[in-house]
């Protein structure tokens, strides 16, 4: 094939990456080559380098080495993917149907992670990064990209080199050299803080993802505290006043992501500012959030060996507040803590969980006076340490009331958080001290829906009777779509005596 082919090839169809890459590896035709790349889409330009050698699969020591990518056409598609970024950056507009994309949501500004080619491009010529990142036109393209992905990848690249001589390590690799230089660092500042993306719209959803981003590379990059703390913390500021982070959340229905939110800007805020104002107001934030469900379940014999060994205190309040990841929330209230900007009374410990307030004393590592006051918040004498046990049915045969304790986890507040609840409910089903009376509080998917259908059949048997019109209420009332409200087992048989109890039909 030569590039006197390619007219009539590109009257059959578009052009693709394979057509770019299969000309240049001839002399001759790399400016052909060159000339395809605007004829192809966004995501297939960079694959023109990589997919260079077709056979790289294939390829064995005996066969003759693939020649190399000429540098021109490299710096071509090294423009061409910096390019498309570049452009995005100066001219960030909404993509195609964002307007019904939830509040929540609209964050599309923000996605730079989907301009992976020019990523990819500026990883194998490291050697040019300070060159490219002073471009003109390039240069905040390649800013923004060395601020997110290159210590990513040197991270990732010490990981492989050791798997590639330890498979069996598990060990983390150690810390590699920074992949940016101090020089290298100051020359990205103009990018650091994404200025491009100011004025966006909704700015209560872009001005905290902005926040988010930014914190992300100060977590990538930590010297960037020292080289930019007045940049971070005026354009903290500025983020909080424009986008009203520190406004009273409101949870709306459906919005499954806002204890997230909350935790985020506060740990996001923890990092990046040194306003005492806005630090108060993160730590009032995080009395939004739920209170956690503290639950513990006795494991099998088997793995109570098997923990018992690596961790004997596992069954402490603190570790059992990490096993559902629940210890966020007082994790984030830590770090604010640990902010010497933060004020000491907006840390607030009374309205914590018990369980809280031990994973401070254990596990927090803050500074000594939050330990202090978690270790002076009052405690009543009647106060338990707030862990829903749920015990077995030996531990419940020597109870006194196994019915009243069973009813204790029903009742408990636990049940407000839906992984607790559903394990809550799993334990009563299960537990032979169960009553019908603890039965009709379950959701009714709960109990139609086991393994063993023994418990509910008797039950639908009295119920029902023989009456055709009762089965066929119940068949229509078994529909349990995973985005209802989830009735209980006792009102769906209350449902069923609207249907008269005594039709018969054969």
């Amino acid at each position: 094939m030569t590039a006197a082919d390619v007219p009539a090839i590109l009257r059959h169809r578009r052009a693709w990456a394979g057509l770019a890459s299969a000309l240049a590896r001839h002399p001759g035709q790399v400016k052909d080559a060159i000339a395809l790349l605007p004829k192809l889409s966004s995501f297939e330009v960079e694959q023109v380098v990589r997919d260079w050698d077709p056979d790289r699969f294939t390829r064995t020591e005996a066969d003759a080495p693939v020649p190399p990518v000429p540098q021109e056409l490299f710096d071509a598609v090294l423009e061409a993917c910096l390019t498309l970024l570049a452009a995005f950056l100066l001219h960030p507009e909404p993509e195609e149907g964002w307007e019904a994309v939830s509040d929540f949501s609209k964050d599309w500004s923000l996605d730079l992670s989907s301009h992976s080619g020019g990523w990819a491009m500026l990883a194998r010529c490291p050697d040019r990064w300070s060159e490219l990142a002073a471009h003109p036109t390039l240069g905040p393209a390649v800013q923004h990209l060395l601020l997110d992905q290159a210590e990513t990848q040197a991270f990732e690249d010490a990981r492989l080199r050791v798997a590639g001589t330890d498979p069996d390590s598990e060990e983390p690799p150690a810390d590699p050299a920074p992949a940016l230089s101090e020089e290298l660092l100051l020359a990205c500042l103009p990018a650091l803080c994404l200025l491009e993306l100011a004025e966006l719209p909704n700015p209560q959803v872009t001005a905290r993802k902005t926040l988010h981003h930014i914190a992300n590379r100060v977590h990538n990059n930590p010297r960037l505290k020292t080289l930019a703390t007045g940049q971070l913390h005026a354009a903290t500021d500025a983020l909080v006043t424009h986008g009203w982070l520190l406004s009273p959340p409101e949870k709306q229905d459906g919005d499954y992501n806002f204890d997230s939110r909350v935790l985020r800007l506060a740990e996001d805020l923890a990092l990046l500012s040194a306003n005492p104002d806005h630090l108060a107001g993160a730590c009032a934030q995080l009395a939004c959030p739920e209170q956690p469900a503290v639950i513990f379940s006795a494991p099998s014999r088997a793995l109570i060996r098997i923990i018992d060994n690596v961790d004997p205190d596992h069954h402490r309040p603190a570790r059992l507040l990490e096993r559902h990841n629940e210890h966020r929330r007082v994790q984030a209230l830590a770090v604010l803590a640990a902010n010497p900007h933060t004020p000491h009374a907006a840390v607030a410990l009374g309205g914590l969980h018990p369980a809280e307030l031990a994973w401070i004393i254990e596990r927090a590592g803050g500074p000594d006076w939050l330990l202090d006051a978690a270790v002076a918040v009052p405690v009543d004498e009647d106060e338990d340490d707030g862990v829903v046990r749920l015990v077995s049915d030996d531990a419940l045969d020597k109870h006194p009331d196994p019915a009243a304790v069973l009813q204790s986890w029903l009742d408990s507040p636990a049940t407000g958080d839906i992984l607790s609840r559903s394990e809550i409910h799993r334990a009563v089903v299960n537990s032979r001290h169960h009553t019908l009376e603890h039965l009709l509080q379950i959701p009714a998917d709960k109990i139609l829906s086991r393994s063993e259908p023994e418990i509910a059949v008797k039950i639908l048997l009295d119920r029902c009777g023989r009456s055709t019109d009762r089965w066929a209420a119940l068949a229509a009332a078994m529909t349990f779509e995973h985005d209802e409200e989830k009735i209980s087992f006792g009102d769906l048989l209350d449902s069923l005596d609207s249907a008269p109890a005594g039709t018969q039909k054969s």
